[in-house]
């Protein structure tokens, strides 16, 4: 796609919470939002490794709010706010780009799965997004915009998915409540995006994931997987007053593979 820029998001600031390498889906919705005039704030978790990683990508974008956040952590969440609207003001859009399931819960059978791993795995991957919101709330201006990152296994049961499945499964019910409410009390619109496989730091903690971006093409009525800037501008789309009329949504961009039933 040529990158094409209409200023639509021009004014608008926002935090990224996710990003982890330049193959991170947060990283091309940041991107892309930033292409379209987004000033970014970036948060990465607190080892030094990760913060070098984050600023090598973030500073050429401008980006000078970056702080350390671990999202299971509530005081680390709300100094992250507070230091990005001391930096960068009231924002306009959250991105929730946080998923984490121990190994051994991706790779023994679901049944298997222990109360710790469980617990960890929707503390990370779902409670946190509630607490974006909790502790962000009063840092947002009425009538932005959050965003979080789900997949098809919430709703089909999908081999080797496994805990992740139930984890996304609960994020996308949080998502409807959510919008439910912060809709209401301010405004405020919360969506999901269902993107297809794309090669990414958490795919591979996925067994056989290969064998899924192969399976894709031969059965999406686009017969192809998806590119990553197809992500950055349904992120754009969701997070944009172009969609200023939807909330509450699971907006699925996989060349249409969800829609077959064979």
């Amino acid at each position: 796609m040529k990158d094409i820029s209409l200023g639509l998001m021009n004014g608008k600031r926002g935090m990224i919470f996710g990003v982890a390498n330049d193959r991170s889906l947060a990283w091309h919705i940041a991107e892309r939002l930033h292409a379209e005039g987004a000033e970014l704030a970036f948060t990465h978790l607190p080892p030094p490794k990760m913060e070098r990683r984050v600023r090598l990508l973030a500073e050429p974008l401008g980006a000078t709010c970056i702080v350390p956040c671990d999202v299971t952590d509530d005081t680390q969440i709300r100094r992250a706010f507070q230091e990005a609207n001391r930096q960068i003001g009231p924002l306009d859009f959250i991105v929730h780009a946080i998923a984490y399931a121990n190994r051994a819960a991706l790779h023994n059978p679901f049944h298997t799965t222990s109360r710790a791993d469980f617990a960890q795995a929707m503390d990370i991957s779902v409670y946190s997004l509630v607490a974006l919101c909790q502790h962000g709330l009063r840092y947002m201006n009425e009538g932005g915009s959050v965003l979080t990152l789900t997949y098809l296994g919430a709703v089909k049961m999908l081999p080797n998915y496994n805990v992740m499945g139930v984890c996304k499964a609960a994020l996308e019910s949080a998502v409807r409540y959510l919008a439910a409410e912060l809709g209401r009390d301010k405004n405020i619109r919360v969506n999901a995006l269902s993107a297809g496989p794309v090669q990414t730091l958490s795919a591979a903690g996925v067994e056989d994931f290969d064998r899924i971006l192969r399976h894709y093409p031969q059965k999406a009525p686009l017969h192809r997987n998806i590119r990553p800037d197809e992500i950055g501008t349904s992120g754009l789309y969701l997070l944009s007053d172009l969609s200023s009329g939807v909330t509450g949504e699971i907006h699925y961009v996989d060349c249409g593979y969800s829609t077959v039933g064979w």
